[in-house]
């Protein structure tokens, strides 16, 4: 629990400052990189020039509700929005849902913009699970993917994205996780987060990822 503590209230100030980097950058139509970076050097005319390099999300495998492998390799190419949630949650995850449905119609007709939504709980959200919720939020698996597998693998995942995602048997649902939205490039580098429970935050990803696609062309 302290450890789930301390990513959401890593999370929380992560979001924080990003936000104020976000609302500067946008002026300047380029989003900021999110994450800490490593600082490496080439040399260049006898000189030696500082790189910064910032994390990306690294190899995945799952499976969505289709059956389907997905991969990292899914999303070459374009930029995707993910978070992490479970179908039976009891508090947070309707709202957010709810809030990804409007980025899903808001982009529904732009091939390079996907989602991706990793489920907290896949002991019980199975392959069937999943495809009978999409099939209520009538959202297609080219689009818009809800993974299962692995939990370790999951629960790992989610720290690459800045999430927490942790088994809570006290909290409702019995599940503890982050309600961020995750914005992704094509480099698989985080470029903005967002909280997926508000509307305005919502907004202000939609306005986002025309940004992110014009810098990705």
């Amino acid at each position: 629990m302290q450890r789930i503590l301390a990513l959401s209230i890593g999370f929380i100030f992560i979001l924080s400052c990003g936000k104020k980097a976000l609302d500067k950058n946008v002026k300047s139509h380029k989003l900021p990189y999110y994450g800490e970076p490593a600082i490496t050097s080439h040399e260049e005319n006898g000189k030696l020039i500082p790189d910064t390099i910032y994390p990306t999300i690294p190899e995945f495998s799952f499976t969505n509700q289709d059956g389907k492998e997905v991969t990292n390799k899914t999303y070459d190419g374009c930029i995707y929005v993910s978070d992490f949630f479970f179908t039976t949650c009891p508090t947070i995850c309707p709202k957010m849902k709810a809030e990804l449905l409007r980025v899903y119609e808001a982009f529904k007709n732009e091939s390079r913009v996907k989602i991706l939504s990793h489920t907290i709980d896949p002991e019980y959200d199975t392959v069937e699970v999943l495809h009978e919720y999409a099939s209520r939020l009538q959202v297609s698996s080219d689009r818009w993917n809800f993974v299962t597998g692995d939990k370790d693998s999951i629960y790992d995942i989610a720290e690459y994205y800045l999430c927490s995602a942790e088994e809570a048997p006290n909290e409702p649902g019995g599940f503890i996780h982050s309600g961020a939205l995750v914005l992704v490039d094509t480099q698989k580098h985080i470029r903005g987060l967002y909280d997926g429970t508000r509307p305005e935050e919502v907004d202000q990803l939609i306005k986002d990822i025309p940004i992110l696609l014009s810098e990705q062309k």
